[in-house]
């Protein structure tokens, strides 16, 4: 996703979000909106329409139940006052896909900072099973995530114009393959480690497989270590 289209979106990410570092290091929770509904003012309504959104979506409602007008009722503001924000709903499935790759890339950096002291190699294995748990976490907002449409190939562009979820993963993938390693090389490696916890996640959503909290690390672990072998 281009560093464009990110515009203004980041910082609402980060004022929904935090990350609850007690029971479960990797988990991300919705933060409570504590003022009151109606006084909601100009400057962070969209904020607040976007916690809405995606409090909706932990509630295991479809991003195709979502209404702008629901959402209105919900954070205590007029219809109209929502549509200068979000001029149709397309506009705001984009705003809580984005919101959703911001909170991942939160709960992967903060498994990976957990790890830190194991080395590249479990940093790199905490932050792909950190994005299962994601997807297992928040399932409606993860299948949101992917049903954007993308400009382009993300492995394709540069790292810098990724978002910072593809781009931790390529940057993992450097930091670990040989200094030699080719471009397609990097690639390869990059999309097999995207294809695993992606794919891993999606059997799991789709209740294809019966995924214990433990197997995730070991699926991950074990085919990292297969792979860098290979």
């Amino acid at each position: 996703m281009q560093g464009g289209e990110r515009t203004g979106l980041a910082k609402a990410a980060f004022y929904v979000y935090t990350i609850n570092m007690g029971q479960n290091a990797n988990s991300v929770n919705i933060e409570e909106m504590s003022e009151n509904r109606a006084s909601y003012h100009h400057g962070d309504l969209r904020a607040a329409l976007i916690a809405a959104g995606l409090a909706a979506l932990d509630s295991r409602q479809s991003a195709d139940m979502l209404s702008l007008r629901a959402l209105a009722r919900e954070t205590g503001v007029s219809a109209t006052a929502v549509y200068r924000h979000f001029p149709d709903k397309a506009a705001l499935l984009t705003a809580l896909s984005l919101a959703g790759l911001d909170a991942m890339a939160v709960a992967q950096d903060a498994a990976a900072a957990a790890a830190g002291a194991g080395g590249a190699r479990v940093r790199f294995c905490a932050s792909g099973a950190a994005y299962v748990r994601f997807a297992l976490a928040h399932r409606a907002l993860f299948r949101l995530m992917w049903r954007q449409d993308v400009a382009c190939d993300p492995l394709a562009q540069p790292i810098e114009a990724n978002h910072p979820a593809m781009a931790a993963l390529r940057g993992g993938i450097d930091a670990l393959l040989p200094d030699a390693a080719t471009p397609a090389e990097r690639r390869a490696a990059a999309l097999a480690a995207w294809a695993l916890v992606h794919g891993l996640s999606m059997l799991a959503l789709d209740g294809q497989i019966a995924l214990a909290d433990s197997e995730i690390d070991a699926v991950v672990a074990g085919h990292f270590d297969r792979q860098m072998r290979g």
